[in-house]
Formats: C-alpha cells, sequence, structure tokens
C-alpha cells in the first residue's frame, strides 16, 4: 500500500507518494504550487521517469541484453517505492528490479530518489546504481507540473505566464508526430535573441511539447508576467527540458529537466545509441538533481 510522506523546512513543505516516489504537494507559505492531478485534464503531478523520457518508436527497442519493452516514460512512476531514510526536511525512496522489471527492461539497478528542502526550494535527486553484471543503459528526467494561475495570482490567465530564461538565446524545437516520435532533421525556431517565450495553449499543442537542448545555465523560471509569481527551475546535470501542458484548456504547465528524449527518427532502434543514454560500468552509480524555487 502506497504511503504519503511530508517533509518541510521554513516556507517549504512537500508530500510525496511511495507509489512512483511522485511529489504530491509543493507549497511555499501555504500556497500550492503543484498540479493537484485533475483527471478531467491529466491524473499525475510530477512523475519519476525512468528508464526512459518519453516514448520508444513502438514502445520497443532492442538491447545488448535483449528486447526492450516500455511504455511512456518508462516503470519508475506505476511501482511501489520503498521508504529508506527519512527526516523532517528530506526523505529517500528506492526501487531495486526484480523478475518483472527484467521482463520489461532486461537490467539490474537500483534506483534510489531523494526530496529534501532547505525552507527556499526544493532539490529531487535521482541515484542509478548498477546492480547488475553487464553495463546499465538509462535516460531518465523528471515531471513536474505547476498550477496555472500561481498561488498570490488570482485573476491571470494562462497567456500570462512566460517562460524566463536566463539569457537572451535563439532556441529551437524539434517536430514531434503523432506516436510522440522526434524530428531532429525538422526543427522550428520559437524565439530570436529573447530571454523570454510568451506560453499559451495554442503554442504548446503545435508543437505537442516544447523540447529545448541546452537551456542557458541550465535554469528557467516559469513566471506570471503581471503577479510576478511562479517558479524557478535549475538543472545542471540535465541536457533536455520539456514544457508541456494536457489541453487547450488545462490550467498547469509540466516544466521537465530531462537527461535524454523520446526516441527520434534518426536513430538506430538499438537502447543503447537512444540520445544522452547514460550507461554505468557494474557497480557504477549516477547522481542528477534539480532544484524548484517557488516565489
Amino acid at each position: 500500500m502506497s504511503e504519503l510522506t511530508r517533509i518541510s523546512r521554513g516556507d517549504i513543505t512537500a508530500t510525496i507518494d511511495s507509489m512512483g516516489a511522485q511529489l504530491m504537494s509543493l507549497t511555499c507559505a501555504g500556497g500550492e504550487y503543484l498540479w493537484q492531478g485533475d483527471p478531467s485534464f491529466w491524473p499525475r503531478r510530477a512523475p519519476v521517469l525512468f528508464p526512459i523520457v518519453g516514448c520508444l518508436k513502438n514502445d520497443e527497442a532492442m538491447s545488448a541484453q535483449g528486447p526492450v519493452h516500455l511504455k511512456r516514460h518508462g516503470i519508475a512512476r506505476t511501482r511501489e517505492h520503498s521508504i529508506v531514510e527519512r527526516s523532517e526536511p528530506s526523505v529517500t525512496f528506492q526501487l531495486d528490479s526484480d523478475e518483472a522489471t527484467r521482463e520489461l527492461y532486461p537490467f539490474d539497478f537500483r534506483l534510489n530518489m531523494t526530496y529534501s528542502t532547505d525552507g527556499t526550494s526544493l532539490a529531487q535527486r535521482f541515484a542509478v546504481t548498477n546492480t547488475g553484471d553487464v553495463d546499465l543503459p538509462f535516460t531518465l528526467g523528471g515531471h513536474p507540473a505547476f498550477n496555472v494561475p500561481m498561488p498570490g495570482a488570482a485573476g491571470e490567465a494562462f497567456d500570462d505566464y512566460a517562460l524566463v530564461f536566463a539569457k537572451a538565446w535563439s532556441p529551437s524545437v524539434p517536430v514531434i508526430d503523432e506516436k510522440g516520435i522526434h524530428d531532429f532533421d525538422r526543427m522550428t525556431q520559437l524565439m530570436k535573441d529573447s530571454r523570454e517565450l510568451a506560453l499559451s495553449h495554442e503554442l504548446i499543442d503545435r508543437h505537442a511539447t516544447l523540447v529545448f537542448h541546452d537551456v542557458p545555465q541550465s535554469r528557467v523560471a516559469l513566471v506570471g508576467k503581471r503577479s510576478n509569481h511562479g517558479v524557478e527551475l535549475e538543472f545542471p546535470d540535465f541536457d533536455y527540458l520539456g514544457v508541456w501542458t494536457a489541453s487547450t484548456e488545462a490550467p498547469f504547465v509540466a516544466v521537465e529537466p530531462w537527461h535524454g528524449c523520446a526516441s527520434a527518427y534518426d536513430e538506430s532502434g538499438r537502447f543503447e545509441d537512444k540520445r544522452s543514454t547514460i550507461t554505468l560500468a557494474p557497480g557504477e552509480r549516477a547522481e542528477l538533481a534539480f532544484t524548484v524555487t517557488p516565489f
């Protein structure tokens, strides 16, 4: 049975579900910043993406250890994670490979998810250990979705929000087909020499998901232009950023740090050849983290 764990320090309180090790609530000074999973739009809130981000072509790939059969975003979000360490401002979950996971993803692993707060930000840390005797390939990411409007921003509309980057740049995003496969040979420039990208349902719907690569300083803020309330994400360990919402009426925006992305048409189809794949030798461990700061 899943268990909810609450951590808190200063103005920040977070609640995490052991089912999927999913963040369920993020409040600052009592205001709820995290999307609360209204099933009429999208029932999840902030799933953990492992050992893939997005989807594989036809939900399958071949690997050095045999076939991989994974649905969108992998297996971590649908499994019960055990709690291995807990304190007032921090909790660590653990998911180990087993017979059921090996049928879908023929590798042995340990995934630890740690959530902690210093009183102003929430840190989400991934730690992956290769517990097997062959190389372990994977990609991973976060998927936190945020309420729009933000707390303290009554009266703001979706179109009042923007992504604000650390410096001016000219990003292009790949075309994504109806199956979620990326085409990096067909790119669309979203803005030129600017720090700010105005959001709209129409913009995100037209692209399915906005997939940014090499975001300047690995930092972005989702900000209400009238209220100046929002969240800032810092993700130095992640090379992609996804921005998504569920429909043209959904009152949330997901801002997603990824190490890797969905399968693409220019890839071989071999699991190990996916973009930004991390490969760990037996016994090796990798740690990646991002922070969310509400304001």
